[in-house]
């Protein structure tokens, strides 16, 4: 019988190799098809790998949303988000790939995703997995994006078993980390998320794991990074493949429920997620963020960081470079170093890891901390001002003015040459600066409507003159109302159930927080501020690595005006160069 092929594609440490390692060598096989009851009329689907040599290991649940037919297959889609099982079955462990109910060959009624009822069900997983003759008693949980914030709902509730976990991508709040996205609704992401992963045809696929294993065979193999060219070229195209499918009943009830109805993060029966619970959490555990990923999970990771109770010698934080790689096979070494060093005691030199650990655009390299922004982290404002500069110094008064079309809309040939869509703003580099942490934006703003959009980007300019691309963030002036009790070091909360209408041609201040981007600016670089209300003229390429979801704004046809002399600018934060 053909073995399913392991893979391990994508970034594995963050700048170290362990020294030892528990098992190795262990092979794999599959327990295909086992069923959790979880109530009376609801058994979840799961499919258990298992080292070739027989023992007692610990398990590695994995629980999301998904059908996971395709999961262990190695097929480039972005559901496939579990990582290699054999890469941890050769390695002593146990992975228990769930599907939740109603999904897949699951029992039972779905209810929305990321409902408490699904971390009551992976709950009693994680119970059942312990249980197992095969298991020693211990949990783990591992995955990505949806798989990761699962494992934050599960982790809260405090399951005896459960004794670390390791997330890639989470978002904490789903309101604003996943369905609204600066105040605007994140229309373009959720249709290709439901599109391309809940339709009935994907519920309905049925796949033998001898098939799997066969098409792991050429997924996994020589044949990995040409597929991966391929997906990264025709990314729009899949896209608006995705975006045209119709998905099932239930997931078009929730669709219209969180696109046309929910307006506020109260909204009744929406999922909440983990924050503002966080500090239930205690266990171990490493979160990982790609930095590439600019308008979807991101700010999920500094909020579980910075409010988690685990110790801070029983908890780690790596940023990651921008890369977009289908499967995610990236961090799975990572992953057992950290499982062997909390579960096994292994001397593998994780306890020596550095608790943050943070790529550095033009560095091209890792650098270390014990917080994030970094302790020795300095607040400096940079001043918009006329001319297109971008200064430490306070400038004159004056103003600058772009044009907002919503998306979409048809405009007349030539547009571009009599006005613009995008303002632009650039500090020339005399000397090296790195910069690490929080990136926040105060705009006076006016419009000549009564609401709109603001999106701003920055980049890195290098000699040639080539953009790099390091941060986006955006806001809906209309709700840009702090909540405190919900901001963090990084991220700027607004309450999107207070809306204060522009008054038209009346200035008013404007906060909002940009995506963190380590950086070395080299001198003789430029740093780029731009300013439009357009995603598409912003976003970033996912061959450069970056996950970036158009959105349905700005919402009329209008003049956006930013104001100088002091009234607007961008802070961030300066660190040493070493």
């Amino acid at each position: 019988m053909t073995a399913l092929k392991p893979s391990t594609t994508g970034r594995q440490y963050a700048d170290w190799t362990p020294t030892a390692v528990a098992m190795s060598g262990l092979g794999h096989r599959m327990l295909a098809d086992q069923m959790v009851p979880v109530a009376d009329d609801a058994a979840l689907h799961t499919d258990v790998y298992l080292p070739e040599t027989q023992g007692r290991y610990p398990a590695v649940v994995i629980f999301g949303g998904y059908s996971a037919e395709l999961a262990s297959a190695g097929v480039p889609m972005g559901s496939n988000e579990i990582g290699s099982p054999p890469v941890f079955t050769d390695r002593g462990y146990c992975p228990v790939v769930v599907e939740r109910r109603g999904m897949g060959r699951s029992t039972g009624e779905q209810a929305p995703h990321f409902h408490p009822q699904d971390t009551d069900d992976e709950v009693k997983v994680i119970a059942w997995a312990a249980e197992q003759p095969w298991c020693n008693g211990e949990v783990v949980l591992f995955g990505t994006s949806y798989y990761g914030v699962t494992q934050l709902l599960a982790a809260e509730r405090k399951p005896p078993a459960l004794k670390a976990f390791f997330a890639n991508e989470v978002c904490t709040d789903l309101y604003r980390h996943l369905i609204n996205f600066g105040g605007a609704p994140a229309l373009y992401f959720l249709n290709v998320w439901m599109g391309a992963n809940f339709t009935k045809g994907m519920e309905d696929l049925r796949l033998s794991p001898q098939k799997r294993a066969l098409i792991s065979q050429l997924t996994n193999g020589r044949l990995h990074p040409l597929m991966e060219k391929i997906v990264h070229r025709k990314m729009d195209d899949l896209f608006t493949h995705f975006m045209a499918a119709t998905p099932t009943e239930p997931i078009l009830r929730s669709y219209v429920d969180w696109i046309f109805d929910a307006k506020t993060p109260d909204h009744p029966g929406l999922p909440t997620g983990s924050s503002g619970r966080l500090d239930q959490i205690d266990i171990p555990f490493t979160v990982v963020q790609n930095l590439g990923y600019l308008n979807l999970h991101q700010f999920g990771t500094y909020d579980l960081w910075e409010n988690a109770s685990t110790p801070a010698d029983r908890k780690w934080m790596i940023l990651g470079p921008a890369e977009y790689d289908l499967p995610v096979f990236s961090w799975q070494k990572e992953a057992l170093a950290f499982f062997d060093h909390i579960l096994r005691g292994t001397d593998n030199g994780y306890d020596a890891q550095p608790p943050v650990r943070y790529w550095v655009e033009g560095a091209e390299s890792f650098a270390t901390d014990i917080s994030f922004p970094p302790a020795t982290a300095r607040r400096r404002r940079l001043y918009l001002g006329s001319e297109s500069t971008l200064s430490d110094q306070v400038p004159a008064e004056g103003s600058d003015s772009w044009l907002a079309v919503p998306l979409g809309l048809p405009t007349l040939g030539g547009l571009d040459t009599i006005d613009r869509q995008l303002v632009t703003f650039t500090m020339q580099i005399e000397r090296d600066t790195q910069l690490a942490g929080a990136v926040t934006a105060r705009l006076t703003f006016s419009c000549n409507e009564i609401d709109s959009f603001i999106m701003a980007r920055l980049s890195r300019i290098d000699t040639q003159g080539t953009p790099h691309l390091l941060s986006t963030g955006a806001v809906r002036p209309t709700t840009c109302t702090e909540d405190p009790s919900r901001s963090t070091s990084i991220e700027i909360v607004h309450d999107t159930g207070i809306r204060t209408p522009l008054v038209p041609g009346e200035p008013t201040e404007v906060w909002f927080s940009l995506t963190p981007f380590p950086v070395l600016l080299r001198a003789g670089e430029r740093l780029q501020l731009d300013i439009g209300s357009r995603s598409d003229l912003l976003r970033g390429d996912p061959s450069d690595g970056y996950v970036q979801f158009d959105i349905p704004a700005p919402p009329y046809l209008c003049r956006n005006t930013v104001h100088f002399g002091g009234e607007s600018w961008i802070e961030v934060d300066e660190t040493d160069v070493h």
